[in-house]
């Protein structure tokens, strides 16, 4: 087996890392560097903080308690091996008090927010960040159990701050109320939320952390967080977020660059500890330290706020020492060469575990765009262990299609070429447009399909032939992507009704404006309007892939007409026919299928999904005796369909 040596020394190293850190016990067991840094009330009522600072000569705890003084009563002491406590009576610190460390080590000093600090804000008026001590009276009380397993999520994406139609960040419980019901009515049973670490710059989308351990305070408090979490728990909803372990903010004053005055604590030394594209710094996995930090992140996240599981971040950039920028991954050698950082793979192997352990039914996502083999596999299979792997090669095509193709010009074999060429024993995560493709600078789906035609035309008495094109194709799109998922889905939140615009943080460039960094719900609920029929679409589309179990199945093609821009494919008990053609409409099209009897059980072109009513709801189609000489002919049997164009439906055998 090629590069069977490789996979082995990888497999090896793991384990044996494995070992290190956890003996013959659990990896769970082995990484509470949360439980052990940072700011704790004992049982007694007193305080304990304790960091890890090896390059410190003192610290001092500084803040709303003292009037922000190094004072010797606030002074930690060090106790070996990097590490520095402090002990306080209950009455040294209070609910809300602000604090911050200041660290002094060889040739200089200055104020830090700890490492480990799990509460951070900012002043509205000085824009400062500082730690801040978070000890309610009241805990709270979780309600409900997580949600389950979910071999097949249906995910929706989403960012909380922008997740509420007013020109502001929106807060946590905005979306338990407001949004989560719209999510369940859609059907998709898992909600993956960016930004919840903390994160000085609100327009990074939440990519650029400098507080991994803090639950960003601009959306609201721990506890009302967890509110969210527990509702959607409530309603059958799992919760995964987006961990960004990828890398960190160069801030010094936020994160933790320069921590203890040295710019190698966490992080490579030089060039290598510096992203040359998104201007953070990159961790070293081969250190213990900062192994055990990220680690106990993991667990941190599922311990105290009950996530179901993550998506991490930038995986390709963690795997290859030059991040994979400009390589385009045709070879497989580039998996296993030493252009491989495999103390990243260990890591990210090591964590994969971790979710596991914590939770079974956990499971752990992969943004990786170079495909690297075994990312998806499981340890026991010699892979690295991630549950899924995002295919971001699907929206990349769709966006290729769409600009630099007439309709007339697409392949109905390469889109389901492209589609579906999938490893057989790795799992992914498809998807049409997530929030990359709705960024400034980029285009949504709708908006490339419609441009500014979407601002005259989207209300349903209007005529308009370019209109009528996005919203038809915008339908065929994610019909064919959800359909031909591998064993996952994903939309990003107001996709799914053709959201206008793109989305631009609050910025210099725009006077700091909200206007598009919001969801206008709004616009999906006017029945006057166009949005609210891709919505009951998209959500239509959803509960039957849902409720038929349609990814526990591989997709089988049956047709892909390149003339007449048919595509028409299997999966389980249900077919796709979709028409791809602008003009051409088709009575009486064969397609060779199994025996039976079936249902129009959803078709794009009902009047309520702004089609124009060319087919029957409900309508059943009975399988004639005979061979079709259109595409595949490994059924003996024959159904006669008429495909409108640019028109789809879904039909389920009876």
């Amino acid at each position: 087996m090629p590069y069977k040596d490789a996979i082995d020394a990888r497999h090896e190293r793991i384990w044996q890392m494995l070992k290190h850190i956890a003996g013959d016990g659990q990896l769970k067991d082995a990484v509470n560097n949360h439980m052990y840094y940072g700011l704790h009330k004992c049982k007694n009522g007193n305080w304990v903080f304790r960091e890890f600072a090896p390059n410190a000569n003192k610290i001092y705890l500084i803040g709303d308690f003292n009037n922000w003084k190094r004072t010797d009563a606030y002074a930690l002491k060090p106790m070996g091996q990097g590490n520095w406590e402090l002990k306080l009576p209950a009455m040294f610190l209070k609910h809300g008090e602000l604090y911050k460390l200041y660290i002094e080590w060889p040739g200089g000093g200055g104020e830090r927010l700890p490492s480990y600090a799990t509460r951070v804000v900012q002043d509205e008026v000085t824009k400062v960040f500082s730690a801040q001590v978070w000890d309610p009276a009241k805990q709270y009380n979780w309600k409900h159990g997580h949600a389950g397993k979910r071999p097949h999520p249906l995910i929706y994406e989403c960012h909380i701050g922008m997740a509420t139609e007013k020109e502001k960040v929106g807060s946590f419980e905005e979306f338990r109320t407001e949004v989560l019901p719209r999510v369940k009515a859609l059907g998709y049973d898992t909600i993956q939320i960016m930004a919840l670490q903390e994160h000085p710059y609100y327009g990074s989308f939440g990519y650029q952390v400098s507080n991994f351990f803090a639950l960003s305070s601009r959306f609201g408090t721990p506890e009302e967080f967890k509110a969210l979490v527990d509702d959607a728990h409530g309603k059958g909803i799992a919760v995964i977020m987006d961990i960004v372990h990828s890398h960190s903010v160069d801030n010094v004053a936020e994160g933790l660059s320069e921590f203890d005055g040295r710019d190698n604590l966490y992080f490579y030394s030089g060039p290598q500890g510096h992203h040359p594209a998104w201007g953070s710094r990159c961790f070293d996995y081969g250190k213990d330290e900062t192994k055990y930090y990220l680690l106990s992140n993991v667990k941190y996240w599922m311990e105290e706020y009950h996530i179901d599981g993550f998506r991490f971040d930038g995986v390709t950039s963690m795997l290859y020492w030059d991040h994979g920028l400009g390589k385009d991954f045709g070879n497989y050698a580039l998996y296993f060469d030493g252009g491989v950082d495999e103390n990243a793979v260990t890591y990210l192997a090591l964590a994969c575990r971790l979710v596991k352990e914590m939770n079974p039914n956990g499971f752990t996502i992969a943004e990786d765009v170079s495909g690297m083999a075994g990312l998806a596999a499981p340890f026991e299979a010699f892979g690295v262990g991630f549950d899924f792997r995002m295919s971001m090669g699907v929206a990349d095509h769709w966006i290729k299609w769409i600009k630099e193709r007439s309709d007339e010009q697409w392949s109905m074999g390469e889109v389901w070429w492209e589609l579906t060429n999938k490893r057989a024993d790795e799992k992914t995560i498809s998807y049409a447009e997530c929030h990359d493709q709705a960024l400034v600078g980029d285009k949504t789906i709708i908006f490339r399909l419609m441009d500014k035609e979407m601002y005259f035309a989207m209300n349903k008495t209007s005529e308009n032939g370019i209109v009528d094109r996005g919203i038809a194709l915008h339908k065929l799109i994610r019909l064919v992507t959800a359909g031909t998922a591998g064993d996952g889905y994903l939309n990003f939140m107001g996709n799914e009704f053709g959201h206008p615009e793109w989305i631009d943080f609050p910025r210099e460039g725009n006077g700091w404006s909200f206007k598009y960094a919001r969801r206008q719900w709004s616009l999906a609920d006017n029945d006057l309007l166009r949005y609210g029929c891709l919505r009951d679409f998209d959500a239509e589309m959803v509960h039957l892939i849902r409720e038929e179990g349609l990814l526990s199945a591989r997709p089988e093609l049956l047709v892909a007409d390149e003339e007449k821009k048919i595509l028409i494919f299997r999966r389980k008990n249900c077919i796709f026919a979709l028409n791809f053609s602008p003009t051409g409409s088709f009575a009486d099209y064969g397609v060779s299928a199994p025996e039976g009897t079936y249902e129009n059980v959803l078709d794009s072109d009902q009047t309520r999904f702004n089609g124009f009513g060319r087919l029957v709801e409900g309508e059943h189609h009975t399988s004639v005796p005979g061979k079709c000489p259109n595409g595949n002919q490994a059924y003996n049997h024959t159904l006669l369909l008429y495909l409108p164009a640019r028109c789809a439906m879904v039909l389920k055998k009876v």
